[in-house]
Formats: C-alpha cells, sequence, structure tokens
C-alpha cells in the first residue's frame, strides 16, 4: 500500500486543509470557509474525505505494520486540524442562520385548546395561519454538498404541533455534510457540544421573550398567589408555544441535520438543546402542584390542570425518544398532582365553608360576604364541570351524610340519586352553607332580623342557582324547591315576628264596655290602642328603614306583602273608630297617621338607612 508522502491525493488534500489552518494560516483566521464560495466548501469536504481514507488505509495497513509511526502522526494531525475547522465552520453556520423568532406571531399561530370557561380561551384558533400537508415531508437525505431548494412551507402540522424551518435548506445541507466528517472521525461529542451550545442558547432567548423565568420550585412556592396568579396566565401560553412550536420545530431541526448519520444522535443533540429549558418550564407547573392548598388556588390548578391535559399528546409526540422519558414522566406525573390538588381543595373547601367561625350579626340583616364567596365560588366550579367530573371519581355514599352529629347538618342522598359526584359536592356546600348561615343568624337580639337575615342569604343562594345554567342542571329540581321555600319561610316568620303585636292594637277585643250610660267604646282603652299602635310602628319605621334588602324584586316584593296586611286592617279600624277619637280633645295625639301616610312610610323600609 502507498505511504501518504507517495500518495498525490494526499498530499493535496493536506495543502488544502493546512491552508484553512487558522492557528497558521492568516486566510484561514480572517475567512470562514462556507461563507465563501460553493465550490470552496466542496474543495474543502473533498480534501476531508481523502484524508479520512488516507487515515482508514493506513489504520488497515498499521494492523499490518507496514506503515511508519511518522506518517501516521501526520495524518493524524492532519485530521485533527481539519476537525478543529469544521468544528468552526460548524459553529459559525449555526449562528449565523440562528435568528430570533418572533413570538408574537408564535402566540397568534399556537393552537389553543377547547374549555369551558372564558380563561381558557385567551389563544384561538386560526386556521388561517394552518398551511397544508402537501409540502410538510421532511427533506430527503440529499446529495454530498448538493442541495437542492426545499419547497417545504413555513408551518408543518401534525395535529396541533405546528413545526417553523428554523433554518434554510442550504444551511442545513452544509451541517449535514460537516456533521457526518465529524462524526466519522470520531467527534461525536464535539459536534454534539457545539450544536447543543449554540442552538439551547437560541431557545433560551425564546424562553426570555415569552416570559418563562429561571424560578426553582422553592423560588415559585415562596411567592405571594396573588403574583403566581399572573405568572400561571403567562405560562399556559407560553407552554403552547414552547411544546407546539418552539420544541417541535427544533426536534425538527435535529432530525434533518443528522438523520444523515444513522445513529441516534439527532436524538442526543435534541436533549442537548430542550432538556434544561423543558425542565425548566415543567418546574413552575409542577412547584403549583405541590404548593400549599387554599381555596383561592382551584380554578387557576384546573387552569394548569385544562392545559397540560391538552399539551400531554403533543408532549409524547415530540418528547417520543427514549432518552425524553423523564420529560414524559414528569408531564403525566403533574398532571396526576394537580388533580389531586384539585380534589383535595374542593374537599377543604366544604369543611371551610362548615366552619368559618365569625358569628359578628352583618348589620341590616344584609347578605354575608361568607354567602357571596361560597355562591360565586361555586358558580365558577360548575364553568369547569366537565374537567371536575372527570376528576372528582368517588360519589358519597347514599343515607344521611354525617348523620348524628350535631355540628354537622344531614343531607339525604336517597333522593338525589343520578346525580354526579360533583353535583353532590355542590349540592353538599349549599347544605353547609345554610347550616352555618343558621348559626350566623342566632347572635341577632332582633328576632325579626335574624329572620331577615336568613330570607335574604337565602334568596341570594337561589338566584345564583338560577343564574347559571350549569350550576341548575347540576342541583336537583327539589333541592332549588326546598331553597325557595326556606327563604318564604324566612320571610313568613319575619313579618309574623315584626306584624302580628302591631296589628294586634287594631284589634276590636277590650274596646266594648257595657252599661246604660256607655256608648259601647271605652275612649281611654281607644286612645291607649291608638298611642300604642303609633308608637310600635313608630320604632318598626326607626328600625327596619335602616335594614337592609339589596334585591330590589323581593324588596318591593316584602314591602307590598306588608301593605296588604297593614293597611286594611289600618283604614278598617280608623273607619270604625275615627269619630270617636275626633269627637274628644286633641285628636291628633292619637290619630297620628291616614292610612296613605302608612303607605309612604312602607317605601322607606329595607333602604339601609334611617328614613326621615
Amino acid at each position: 500500500m502507498e505511504t501518504p508522502e507517495n500518495n498525490r491525493g494526499y498530499e493535496s488534500a493536506e495543502k488544502i486543509i493546512l491552508r484553512w489552518d487558522s492557528t497558521a494560516s492568516e486566510e484561514g483566521r480572517e475567512r470562514m470557509i462556507f461563507g465563501t464560495d460553493r465550490q470552496e466548501a466542496d474543495v474543502y469536504l473533498q480534501a476531508v474525505d481523502e484524508i479520512q481514507r488516507t487515515l482508514s488505509s493506513a489504520s488497515i495497513s498499521d494492523c499490518s505494520h507496514n506503515v511508519d509511526a511518522d506518517d501516521q502522526l501526520k495524518v493524524n494531525t492532519t485530521i485533527q486540524i481539519a476537525m478543529a475547522r469544521l468544528e468552526d465552520e460548524f459553529r459559525n453556520i449555526l449562528i449565523i442562520h440562528t435568528s430570533a423568532l418572533e413570538i408574537d406571531s408564535l402566540f397568534d399561530s399556537s393552537t389553543s385548546f377547547s374549555s369551558s370557561t372564558p380563561t381558557h380561551h385567551e389563544l384561538e384558533d386560526d386556521e388561517d395561519c394552518i398551511s397544508d400537508d402537501s409540502g410538510s415531508s421532511r427533506n430527503n437525505l440529499l446529495q454530498l454538498h448538493h442541495c437542492e431548494s426545499s419547497d417545504s412551507s413555513t408551518y408543518r402540522t401534525s395535529s396541533s404541533i405546528r413545526e417553523v424551518d428554523l433554518m434554510p435548506a442550504e444551511a442545513i445541507c452544509d451541517l449535514q455534510a460537516i456533521a457526518m466528517r465529524m462524526i466519522a472521525a470520531g467527534y461525536l461529542r464535539e459536534c454534539i457540544q457545539v450544536y447543543g451550545s449554540v442552538r439551547k442558547s437560541s431557545v433560551d432567548s425564546s424562553f426570555r421573550k415569552l416570559g418563562i423565568e429561571k424560578l426553582s420550585i422553592g423560588d415559585v412556592q415562596r411567592l405571594e398567589w396573588e403574583a403566581l396568579e399572573g405568572k400561571i396566565r403567562r405560562w399556559i401560553r407560553a407552554a403552547r408555544v414552547c411544546v407546539r412550536i418552539l420544541f417541535a420545530s427544533e426536534k425538527k431541526l435535529c432530525e434533518q441535520i443528522f438523520d444523515c448519520v444513522g445513529t441516534d444522535i439527532d436524538d442526543a443533540c435534541f436533549m442537548e438543546t430542550v432538556k434544561g429549558p423543558a425542565i425548566q418550564l415543567f418546574n413552575f407547573a409542577e412547584a403549583i402542584s405541590i404548593s400549599r392548598r387554599s381555596p383561592e388556588k382551584l380554578f387557576k390548578i384546573l387552569d394548569l390542570h385544562d392545559a397540560l391535559m391538552e399539551l400531554l399528546p403533543d408532549i409524547e409526540a415530540v418528547f417520543d425518544w427514549k432518552s425524553s422519558d423523564s420529560i414524559r414522566v414528569q408531564a403525566a406525573e403533574i398532571l396526576s398532582r394537580l388533580a389531586e390538588a384539585a380534589r383535595g381543595i374542593l374537599s377543604e373547601f366544604e369543611n371551610a365553608v362548615l366552619r368559618e367561625p365569625s358569628r359578628v350579626p352583618v348589620p341590616g340583616g344584609t347578605i354575608h360576604s361568607l354567602t357571596r364567596y361560597v355562591m360565586n365560588y361555586i358558580s365558577l366550579i360548575s364553568d369547569y364541570k366537565q374537567t371536575l367530573i372527570d376528576l372528582i371519581m368517588s360519589k358519597p355514599s347514599t343515607g344521611s351524610r354525617y348523620s348524628g352529629d350535631p355540628s354537622t347538618p344531614d343531607m339525604e342522598f336517597t333522593e338525589l340519586e343520578g346525580k354526579t359526584p360533583l353535583a353532590l359536592h355542590l349540592i353538599w356546600i349549599i347544605v353547609v352553607l345554610q347550616f352555618n348561615l343558621d348559626g350566623k343568624s342566632k347572635p341577632y337580639r332582633d328576632v325579626s332580623l335574624a329572620h331577615l337575615f336568613m330570607m335574604n342569604n337565602v334568596h341570594y343562594i337561589v338566584q345564583k342557582v338560577k343564574g347559571s345554567p350549569e350550576l341548575r342542571e347540576m342541583t336537583a329540581d327539589n333541592c332549588l324547591r326546598k331553597l325557595t321555600g326556606k327563604f318564604r319561610q324566612a320571610a313568613t316568620s319575619y313579618q309574623r315576628a315584626t306584624w302580628v303585636s302591631v296589628l294586634y292594637c287594631l284589634r276590636d277585643e277590650g274596646l266594648h264596655v257595657s252599661g246604660s250610660f256607655s256608648s259601647g267604646v271605652s275612649k281611654t282603652v281607644l286612645r291607649e290602642r291608638f298611642k300604642t299602635f303609633n308608637a310600635m310602628f313608630e320604632e318598626v319605621h326607626r328600625t327596619q328603614s335602616m335594614w337592609l334588602i339589596p334585591d330590589g324584586q323581593l324588596r318591593e316584593e316584602l314591602r307590598i306583602s306588608i301593605s296588604e296586611k297593614l293597611l286594611p286592617a289600618y283604614r278598617s279600624f280608623l273607619g270604625r273608630f275615627r269619630s270617636q277619637i275626633e269627637s274628644g280633645k286633641h285628636p291628633e295625639n292619637y290619630i297620628k297617621y291616614s292610612a296613605e301616610d302608612l303607605e309612604t312610610a312602607v317605601l322607606d323600609f329595607f333602604e339601609g338607612y334611617p328614613a326621615s
């Protein structure tokens, strides 16, 4: 076999390699081979091929002890110079063809996922942004350093994944050609490191533009919840872009460049590029999934759960190589923990409603803040109906719940057969809310005000149920009927507690006297009746004008009900006994009101401020 000194091909190739040696050649330091014309690059690659053939021949000859050690060293040195140069060229091509992604346009084209709640519609589907699949197939491996221009579209759609072409076809072919030679020469690790360092820097830049911060799990858990809510919204939007576009496009680029090698280098390069950013991305969701549970976190946790659930098929498609197992496993585990957190929060919320301890009477008997909070909360829960139905698997047992415990209400489930576990949860929350409100009505010294408080609060519950189609559908009709009956009963109890004693003053019993010189009516008793009525009505007017019924329709209905009982009774009493009072001294001291005056005064009731 010929030695390198007698091989003209080797000598010619060596000159080309040494010409571009940046440690010894000024031209090699000032110019990049692949930045000049295509012929220069082709010539250099052919020279590298020649050196590698010589090296291979020398290795075979060396086994037969026919090669001088100096010749072997010379070939090795030449190939090292060539590999160092190709490494620089590889890095330079990657750098000059790495451009910042237009993040806003990626948000516009990112696939949104369906949801029943408005918070999930931050990104809408825009089918015009999706190209058809006619040009979507990956470029076939082309002949050595001869690349034809690609006709592939800018976006390639696979399910909800949209891959962006990160580099032009010519640059990809150059990178292919260099990678093949570096790997053939045993420079696989160097190739992976160079590729990973450049592309990871690009991914990091995109992360910054997407608003993804480098936060550890501990950092996330130390943040106030108000700050985290905004970060969760941004994370959901960014995660869609990262998985469906950014990571998917990086994977496509690795396949385009390294598929030709015939090893798992595309897998290795992809993970070298995105493993760190992917872990950073999912660590945020993991931190939320294991954070302390509290009711206000439920809906953002459900948003995260739904987002990750929708992304999971895309995560499995993008990270489908064996080396990506850890990413897929992490995403699935986070999803499971988010589901468990949501279930736990809902159960803890039930207990919190039952045990909420405040017993300070609400001024004016208006709607308690707990009632508003709980009903608004379960209205939002109903917006997440499908998600929670999927998450809540265990159904409460039939029969009485917590039966026999005086500190908890009873709830019969036999009449709720067929309801979903979520519906039973919501009905139970309403039951325990009423139970708690009963306790909060006890500190009122005025029994009438206690009944008004219950009427206001149960009426608010009824209106919230009626106003939410999802909540009304989930709660049983008989549950709504019971609620309606309860607030009407409270209204009736209020009227009895307030007006029975007032109307008792307008009875005939006790006014008539017997005797030949008597008119049949005791004026003294009659005057005392009018004085008592006036005093009682004035006191009711003084206090109950400061009481509050926030719902205008309910307020008007109760006023009408009061007027329908009070005014006819007063007109009748006044009509029968006016003459006896007016025939005596100072009738104005006893007949202070006309029926019209009372009708006007009733309009002051339940306005929440003292009437004039």
